[in-house]
Order: structure tokens, then C-alpha cells, then sequence
């Protein structure tokens, strides 16, 4: 009888595709993945360590899939959690049957179901196949780890230095996902390039951006480092036909930045974006921002109002600050109240709402070019799957299809369209373009 496998993915797109590749691995296996976890014979919980939200819901996750399981079935625990407090964390959840951190791959076969103890190097992990795509989009690691030192930031303690995939892997990932949109991903995405010198160099994301974009209808950049965002590639990002900028930029203020071991300021930021704009109008912008790390005075939040105002970002991620082991601001002095941190938490979401919802409106009679990902639902070029707005549509709509809407209505971040005009056996990449 055929072994079965879940699969349960929390935390980053990131994590996702470390789960995806995990997916690829057991089904060459020989197991079959089920949705659910009551009748797999193995369990496997990919956690996210980020912080101390996300590693309580890692928890409870275990605990919660760990009473579903059936007699004889095994939960493994991998992820960030498990390489960054792996024997503290098998000895404190013992649900768990085995804790695996990045260097320990999940294997297992019909005959066995036992958890190899074998290590491999953790850039090898980057390689692993992954099965096609089951949505219409993808998102494909391009590099682990990161070289930057932020000082809210633990990842490069667990996920190490950066380090870079060959071109052609990607493209042979891209190739096998056989998804109508890419979405890049990395902890530290403009860097590509820079831990190979001699094989890649500095730059090097402009050359993968043009080649992917080359496969593929649509290509989308995530997680974009303000200094590294050369002109080169905003005309690399322009030139997919997904003008999209998500810029990591965390602060405005200048000082703050610095306690927070971060590059630029407001006054860069706008003009850099004013310039994005520019060259695109058409270009939807999005970033994250933390609040109440420790020395954030009401100077430092009144510039962050004051930007996010004049900026009028599509998008905007505002995240308290979490201390977290092993960081610079673990141990800083002028942590700011839970209490004020909670307000100014609640002032900018309320101001970017309305941001949203007017830029939102703006959109209504225009016809777009979106993407169906579900049966109703779509995305144009301003919506990054998982974590922006989307468009509704026809519920007749082939999935995986480009369609010309017109927008009728927008409903906060969402938006209503209706059906301007459908070719579902046209080539992708063709309607982009005339599209464009």
C-alpha cells in the first residue's frame, strides 16, 4: 500500500519553496501527498523561527497535527525552527518524532519510514526537484542566507551567508514549475550574484531577471534592498511587464536607521521612487516597516507618518518589533511601551488603509490584464499572490488564463472587474505584451 505524506508550510514564501522542495523529494520517493493529516503516515511541519508569533504558531501547529495523526504515524519537524533551537526543541516538544534542520533531508521511502540522519550540504537543498506547479504562479529561491547585519534580524545565525544558485538551475526549476508567472524570492534578492565573483558578480540579478523573463509571462521581484536597486534593474523589472517594487526599506528616519545598522533614508527612498514612477507611472510599490524597535522616538514616528503620506505606496506591512536571541537589538537600551507601540501601530495601518483604498478606487473604469489563479479570482501586475489585494472575476474564467478586464469596483483592497475580452488558447506571454 502506497505510503502517504502532509505537508503543513508556515511562515515566508521562502519556507514555501524549501516546502515545495521537500514535496518533490517524497514524491520521487514513491509516497503520495494527501490534505489529510489524519491519514498520512508521516507529518511533516516546515516551521518558521522569524519571531516569537511565528515560532508559538509553529507550535501549535505541531501540537495541534501531532493529536490528528494516526496510530503509527511520525511528525518531523523542520524548518527554521529546527535548525535554529533543534536539540532544545526535540527535547522540549517531544510529539515531535524527529526534529530536521536544513542540513538533514527529509527521506523516505516505501519501505521505510525512517528519517535519515545522512547530512548533505545546505546549498544542495537550494537543488532539490520540486513537482509542477499547482497554481499559476510560482515562486523559485534564487540564493540562501544573507551577508547584511540588521540589527532586528536572526536570520543569517540560522540560514547562513548568502549563497547563490547557477543561473541554469533556476531556469531549469522555472522550466519544470511550467507556471505562467515566477515570483524571485531570496532573503536579500539584488544581492544574486555577490558571493560568486568570478561565475556571477555583482549585478547579476539584471542578467536573471531578462532570462527568466524570457520563459515566462509575467516575472515578479520580492524583497528588494533599497541600495541595491540600480537603474539597470528597474529597467530589468520594467521590461517584464510587471512593474512591481517591493522595497525592504523598515524606517525613514536616518538615525533610526542607523540604530537598526540600515542603509538610506526618506528623503533617498522618495526620490528613488518618484524616479521608479517616472520611468513607469504604471508601477505599484509596496514595502514593510517596523515599528517601536528600541530609540524610536515620536520624531522618528511623525517621519515614517509623514513619508508613508507623501509616498502613497500601494502597499504597506507594518510589523511591532519583536527582540529576538541573538540579534544587536536584543540588548538595546529605550525599548519602547507595548502600549505606544501598539498606537503607532494602529495610526500608520489606519493612514496606509486609506492610501490603499483611494489608489484602489483610482483603478475603477480602467481595463487591465490580470491573471486568473482561481475560479473567480485574478491578479493584474499590482498584486503579489498571498499578500496583496486581488481582482474578482468571472466565475466562467478558465484558471491559468490572461484576461482583459474592465474594473467596475473596488472593495478596500480588492477590486470587481468585469470581462473585456478572453483568449484562453492564446500564447501567455503574447497577451502580456500586447497588453503592455
Amino acid at each position: 500500500m502506497t505510503q502517504r505524506f502532509y505537508l503543513e508550510s508556515l511562515g515566508c514564501p521562502k519556507n514555501d519553496v524549501d516546502s515545495d522542495k521537500i514535496i518533490g523529494t517524497l514524491l520521487a520517493d514513491g509516497l503520495m501527498q494527501t490534505d489529510d493529516a489524519s491519514q498520512a503516515d508521516l507529518v511533516v511541519v516546515n516551521t518558521c523561527a522569524f519571531i516569537e508569533d511565528a515560532r508559538r504558531e509553529s507550535i501549535d501547529t505541531v501540537l495541534e497535527l501531532s493529536g490528528q495523526r494516526k496510530s503509527g504515524a511520525r511528525v518531523v519537524v523542520t524548518g527554521c525552527m529546527a535548525e535554529r533551537y533543534g536539540a532544545e526543541l526535540a527535547e522540549s516538544l517531544p510529539e515531535a518524532d524527529h526534529i530536521a534542520g536544513f542540513g538533514v533531508p527529509i527521506a523516505l521511502t516505501k519501505k521505510s519510514l525512517s528519517v535519515t540522519s545522512q547530512s548533505v550540504p545546505s546549498f544542495d537543498l537550494l537543488n532539490l526537484p520540486r513537482p509542477k506547479s499547482r497554481s499559476p504562479w510560482a515562486y523559485v529561491k534564487i540564493a540562501e542566507g544573507c551577508d547584511r547585519n540588521c540589527g532586528f534580524c536572526a536570520i543569517p545565525s540560522f540560514r547562513g551567508p548568502q549563497r547563490s544558485r547557477d543561473i541554469e538551475s533556476i531556469l531549469a526549476e522555472v522550466e519544470q514549475l511550467e507556471a505562467k508567472e515566477i515570483v524571485l524570492v531570496a532573503q536579500d534578492l539584488a544581492s544574486y550574484g555577490k558571493d560568486r565573483p568570478t561565475e556571477l558578480g555583482a549585478g547579476s540579478i539584471v542578467g536573471l531577471v531578462n532570462r527568466v523573463a524570457a520563459k515566462v509571462a509575467r516575472t515578479r521581484l520580492l524583497y528588494l534592498y533599497p541600495s541595491d536597486l540600480s537603474d539597470d534593474l528597474i529597467d530589468a523589472i520594467c521590461n517584464t511587464g510587471v512593474p512591481y517594487f517591493d522595497l525592504s526599506l523598515q524606517h525613514v528616519s536616518k538615525a533610526h536607521l542607523r540604530r537598526m545598522r540600515r542603509w538610506g533614508d526618506g528623503e533617498r527612498f522618495l526620490k528613488r521612487i518618484t524616479d521608479i514612477r517616472k520611468r513607469e507611472p504604471d508601477a505599484a510599490m509596496r514595502s514593510n516597516f517596523i515599528v517601536g524597535y528600541p530609540g524610536e522616538t515620536e520624531e522618528d514616528h511623525d517621519l515614517l507618518l509623514s513619508f508613508v503620506n507623501d509616498a502613497q505606496l500601494d502597499w504597506c506591512g507594518f510589523f511591532a518589533f519583536s527582540p529576538e536571541e541573538g540579534t544587536h537589538a536584543v540588548s538595546l537600551p529605550d525599548r519602547v511601551p507595548e502600549g505606544l507601540m501598539n498606537e503607532r501601530l494602529a495610526e500608520l495601518r489606519e493612514l496606509q488603509d486609506s492610501i490603499t483604498a483611494r489608489r484602489r478606487d483610482d483603478l475603477i473604469g480602467e481595463t487591465m490584464t490580470v491573471l486568473v489563479d482561481e475560479v473567480g479570482v485574478g491578479r493584474s501586475h499590482r498584486e503579489a499572490p498571498e499578500i496583496d489585494g486581488v481582482v474578482h472575476v468571472s466565475e466562467t474564467l478558465p484558471v491559468a488564463t490572461f484576461v482583459e478586464v474592465e474594473i467596475a469596483d473596488a472593495l478596500g483592497p480588492d477590486l470587481v472587474a468585469t470581462s473585456a475580452s478572453l483568449d484562453a488558447n492564446s500564447d501567455a506571454r503574447g497577451l502580456v505584451d500586447d497588453a503592455r
